[in-house]
């Protein structure tokens, strides 16, 4: 299949697709006149990779875990324990990120409780 059909099958956009190719995430055929042809595997495949993104992960790290990802009905599951490291350091590094995030409301919200009272015209 083209580029353009792909997409509407995924719901992502072409410009994104070619990023994953650019990002070597997705390996299209390429013909002769240069137009990607996808192959009926690689609707799974961008699936797993918006999977992935929304976890958080880096297209790097995406990279590398890739190969290791099978779908399971409606979830991922890793079929190579040696990515499981790399899996939980990602973990380690959202759950730092949302402490900060929160420690950055709480200060926000200290803030706002500290403002005086608005006074609304009558």
């Amino acid at each position: 299949m083209r580029i353009g059909a792909l997409s509407r099958r995924t719901g992502v956009s072409e410009r994104l697709l070619r990023y994953y190719e650019e990002q070597g995430l997705l390996h299209p055929y390429r013909r002769p006149s240069g137009y990607r042809e996808y192959q009926e595997g690689d609707v799974d495949v961008v699936r797993r990779i918006r999977t992935l993104l929304s976890a958080g992960l880096p297209t790097v790290l995406i990279a590398e875990v890739l190969p290791c990802m099978r779908n399971d009905g409606q979830k991922l599951i890793p079929t190579c324990a040696e990515m499981l490291d790399d899996l939980h350091k990602a973990r380690a590094r959202l759950s730092s990120v949302i402490d900060e995030l929160s420690a950055s409301r709480a200060v926000l919200d200290e803030v706002i409780a500290a403002a005086p009272p608005v006074v609304k015209p009558m």
